[in-house]
């Protein structure tokens, strides 16, 4: 199966703590520009995907991150400025980033991967729609996998990373591309 397009988290997966932490504060991981640049290099789509509930507060805006995204080499950012509570289609674990992106890219999300640090947000919006789930231990990973599990027990993901550097070479060293 050919890649089209890679879905990237934010927080815990290409810097951050897991964490808020606003645009002009937030520092990637060392490897993540590496990661990025693999994934263009081989003619993947980059994807910023994140919920980000801050935004409703005032705390940041959704040009703050989209830009933060667009420096940091994306191809375009889904972002949910949503609070958990409002009962929008776009805060993950449900599926509407993905199929925005799906609809204004003509992408077959069957063909898409998605990093992440969370599953019960993350893994559980990959699984909605076909895609690879690919689980980080950066971030919140480890705690996904322990206390946390039962909140996606029913889905397993396709492949667990030390981080988003591991990840991308699994994507591009042939076990799903």
């Amino acid at each position: 199966m050919n890649i089209e397009a890679v879905f990237i988290d934010r927080d815990g997966t290409i810097g951050g703590t897991g964490h808020f932490i606003h645009p002009k504060n937030f520092t990637l991981y060392p490897f993540s520009m590496t990661a990025l640049q693999i994934l263009k290099d081989n003619n993947i789509k980059t994807f910023a995907c994140t919920n980000q509930h801050r935004i409703s507060k005032g705390e940041a805006t959704i040009n703050d991150f989209y830009n933060e995204f667009m420096s940091f080499g994306f191809d375009d950012a889904f972002i949910c400025p949503h609070s958990p509570y409002d009962n929008c289609n776009c805060h993950k674990p449900k599926a509407g980033l993905l199929i925005e992106a799906s609809n204004k890219y003509n992408i077959d999300l069957s063909k898409t991967a998605f990093i992440g640090d969370v599953g019960s947000t993350d893994m559980l919006a990959a699984h909605s729609v076909g895609a690879i789930k690919i689980l980080v231990l950066t971030g919140w990973g480890h705690s996904s996998l322990d206390e946390h599990r039962e909140k996606w027990a029913e889905i397993e993901p396709d492949y667990i990373a030390e981080d988003l550097l591991k990840a991308v070479k699994w994507i591009i060293n042939g076990a799903i591309k």
